[in-house]
């Protein structure tokens, strides 16, 4: 006898979530448009990629378990938050400080970029994701809406769920480097050197964001 099919509205569901988290400006999207700038799309995908992973895990521990992920989550808020709030910090240092080459194939030193040098960004964004706190628990929580208002049942509607919000992410990255590699010929070496230091300003004000908050928790103003 064929079991049950699994319930259609769970694809479009799950890529629309898959695009939901992953458009709101933050840390990942300021890195994949300074990487499609400098490296064109593969470097823009690449940096995507991280998040893309990342939101798949989320999600993933999420599928098998809601409320559990979410007492994880709160339970080690403050841990996840200071490595995450410092790691950011320490990329927007990094990024403000170094001396981009727009040739083709060319890195922050002028040298050819290599395939470890794109796949290095994967987990740096993968990281990034999963150290942020409001993040994780913002995508539980959708998770969780999701789930009551399509039923996900079983561990293969589940699965395909975490496969759609994980190709939903994707497609946004994958848009994003594309339009940003577009103009790229627009853009020389001065100008990317003037984004990369708005883009390490901006990832260090993201961390800075995280590290005062937990300072203001801290003196009991918040």
């Amino acid at each position: 006898m064929i079991g049950a099919l699994p319930n259609p509205l769970i694809i479009p569901v799950g890529l629309a979530i898959g695009l939901l988290i992953a458009a709101p400006v933050g840390p990942v999207n300021v890195l994949c448009i300074q990487r499609a700038l400098r490296r064109g799309v593969l470097g823009g995908v690449a940096a995507g990629l991280g998040a893309v992973l990342g939101d798949g895990l989320i999600a993933l521990l999420a599928a098998m378990g809601v409320g559990a992920l979410s007492g994880l989550v709160s339970k080690y808020h403050i841990a996840i938050q200071l490595i995450g709030g410092f790691v950011l910090a320490a990329f927007g240092i990094h990024l403000y400080l170094s001396h981009p080459h727009l040739n083709t194939d060319a890195g922050s030193d002028g040298r050819s970029t290599s395939l470890a040098d794109y796949l290095w960004d994967v987990p740096k964004t993968f990281f990034l994701t999963v150290t942020n706190p409001a993040a994780v628990l913002g995508l539980v929580a959708i998770f969780g809406g999701v789930s009551s208002f399509v039923a996900v049942k079983g561990p293969v509607e589940a699965l395909i769920l975490v496969a759609s919000i994980m190709a939903g992410s994707f497609v946004w990255w994958l848009t994003l480097s594309t339009l940003v590699a577009r103009i790229r010929h627009a853009i020389d070496d001065r100008r990317l050197e003037l984004i990369n230091r708005v883009s390490g300003i901006l990832l260090v004000g993201f961390g800075a964001v995280m590290l005062g908050e937990l300072a203001l928790k801290a003196a009991g103003l918040l």
